[in-house]
C-alpha cells in the first residue's frame, strides 16, 4: 500500500484544480502586479517569461502576493519614492533564491514530487492542458497550455486520504513526533516597530507561515499572514505606509479591519509620514482611502457598511485580547493554534479545515507561545515513514 501511494503519478493530485493565474515578467511593473492581484481574487499570481530554452516556449518562473509588494515597497528608500518603486520591472519582486516554484510532468511520481518540495520548493506547476481559461501559450501552431499550482497542503491532503498507513505515528502527539519547533524567528513583539516587522515577514514567505504578534511575556496575541495582508482590501501602498508608521499591534488591527480601519490609526499613520518626511506615500495613501471612501458611499456598499458597523460594534473582543494597550479593533478571524498534546492528524485536520499551512502551539493555559508546527514538518514525517518500504 505505501509503495503504490508514493508510486501514483502527480496527475492524481491535479484533479479538480483551477488553471494557475499569470503574469508576463516582460510587459509587466510593480504596479501592475499589485493591481492584478486584487483583480484576481487570488493569493498568488504566477509569473511567466519565456523559455531560456525554447523562447517560443513560456515557464513559470516566480510566484508574487501582496507581502512581496509590501516588503518592496518598504525597503531600499522605496518609502521615499513610491511612484518610481511602482513604475520598476515586476522582476524586483521576485525572489533571489531559486527553485521556490518548479515545474514537473503529470507523469512524476508522488514521491518524486514531494522530494522537491522537502527540498525547497513552495509550489510545483503541473500542464494540466487546456480547460478553457486564459492560456500560457506553450509551443506554435496556436497550441495552448495551462498549468495549476501544487501546494504543500495537496500533498498533506494526499496522504490524509491514506492516513492508516502511517499508523501509529499519525495518532502520536506532535509533541512525541518532535514536530514542534521554535518560532522565534517568527515572532515580534506588540510594541515594536512596524518596520521590524519586514525581516520576519520574509522568513514568513519563505516558510509559507505567518508573524506572532506577542505580549511582553510572550502570550499569543494574533497574526499578521500573507494571506490576510492578500485578503484586505486596502492597497499594499496604505499597508506599507502603516508599516513604515505603526507598531506592530496596531498594523495587525489596521489590516485586521479589512478595508475600514478606525480613523485613529488613519491619523497615527498620517502622522508619522508627515514626522518622517514621507510626502509621496502620504498623497499616495490618501488618494487610495479616497477611493475606497468614494466606492463605499454607494447605496449598496453603504448599506452593507452599515451592517457590517452595527456588527462590529455589537461584537466581543476574547478576553485574552482585551487587554491590550495598543489600539484594537474587530478581529477578522483568530490565529489557529494546538498545543502540544494533541495528535499529528487531528493538527493535519485542523490546518486543512482552515486552509492554513501552519499551526501556532500555544500553552493551554495561559496562551504563551511555544512553537510551531508546518505543513512542511508534517511531509518531513511521512517521507521518513515511507523510507522503510521503498
Amino acid at each position: 500500500m505505501a509503495v503504490s501511494l508514493v508510486s501514483n503519478e502527480v496527475s492524481d493530485l491535479c484533479i479538480g484544480k483551477p488553471a494557475l493565474r499569470s503574469l508576463p515578467l516582460s510587459a509587466a511593473v510593480v504596479g501592475d502586479a499589485l493591481f492584478a492581484l486584487r483583480g484576481s481574487g487570488e493569493p498568488h499570481l504566477a509569473v511567466v517569461s519565456a523559455d531560456r530554452d525554447a523562447p517560443d516556449k513560456k515557464a513559470v518562473t516566480g510566484k508574487l502576493c501582496v507581502a512581496d509588494v509590501i516588503c518592496y515597497l518598504c525597503s531600499d528608500g522605496n518609502l521615499e519614492s513610491p511612484t518610481v518603486a511602482l513604475g520598476r520591472p515586476v522582476s524586483v519582486l521576485l525572489s533571489k533564491g531559486a527553485g521556490l516554484v518548479r515545474r514537473v510532468e503529470r507523469q512524476f511520481s508522488v514521491l518524486e514530487a514531494l522530494d522537491l518540495i522537502l527540498d525547497g520548493a513552495q509550489n510545483l506547476v503541473v500542464p494540466i492542458g487546456s480547460v478553457g481559461r486564459k492560456k500560457l501559450h506553450h509551443g506554435g501552431g496556436g497550441a495552448t497550455v495551462e498549468y495549476c499550482w501544487l501546494t504543500h497542503e495537496d500533498f498533506v491532503r494526499y496522504f490524509l486520504n491514506s492516513i492508516a498507513v502511517f499508523s501509529p505515528v499519525a495518532t502520536l502527539s506532535i509533541d512525541a513526533v518532535g514536530l514542534v519547533r521554535s518560532a522565534t524567528a517568527l515572532t515580534v513583539r506588540h510594541d515594536e516597530p512596524g518596520l521590524a516587522l519586514l525581516p520576519v515577514l520574509r522568513r514568513a514567505l519563505s516558510e509559507q507561515a505567518a508573524v506572532a504578534v506577542v505580549t511582553d511575556d510572550g502570550r499569543l496575541l494574533g497574526e499578521i499572514s500573507p494571506l490576510a495582508l492578500s485578503a484586505c482590501d486596502l492597497m499594499a501602498v496604505t499597508l506599507a505606509a502603516g508599516v513604515a508608521t505603526l507598531t506592530a499591534g496596531d498594523l495587525m488591527a489596521f489590516v485586521d479591519y479589512y478595508g475600514s480601519p478606525p480613523e485613529s490609526l488613519v491619523r497615527a499613520i498620517r502622522a508619522g509620514l508627515k514626522e518622517k518626511g514621507l510626502q509621496e506615500m502620504l498623497e499616495l495613501m490618501e488618494d487610495v482611502l479616497s477611493s475606497f471612501s468614494h466606492s463605499s458611499s454607494s447605496p449598496s456598499a453603504s448599506s452593507s457598511s452599515s451592517s457590517s458597523d452595527e456588527e462590529s460594534s455589537g461584537g466581543r473582543l476574547p478576553r485574552r485580547l482585551r487587554s491590550r494597550s495598543f489600539s484594537m479593533g474587530r478581529r477578522s478571524e483568530e490565529p489557529e493554534v494546538c498545543h502540544p498534546g494533541n495528535s499529528l492528524v487531528a493538527v493535519m485536520v485542523q490546518a486543512l479545515a482552515h486552509r492554513v499551512s501552519y499551526l501556532w502551539v500555544v500553552d493551554e493555559d495561559d496562551y504563551s507561545l511555544i512553537g510551531i508546527v508546518t505543513f512542511a514538518d508534517m511531509l518531513r514525517v511521512f517521507r521518513e515513514q515511507l523510507q522503510p518500504s521503498l
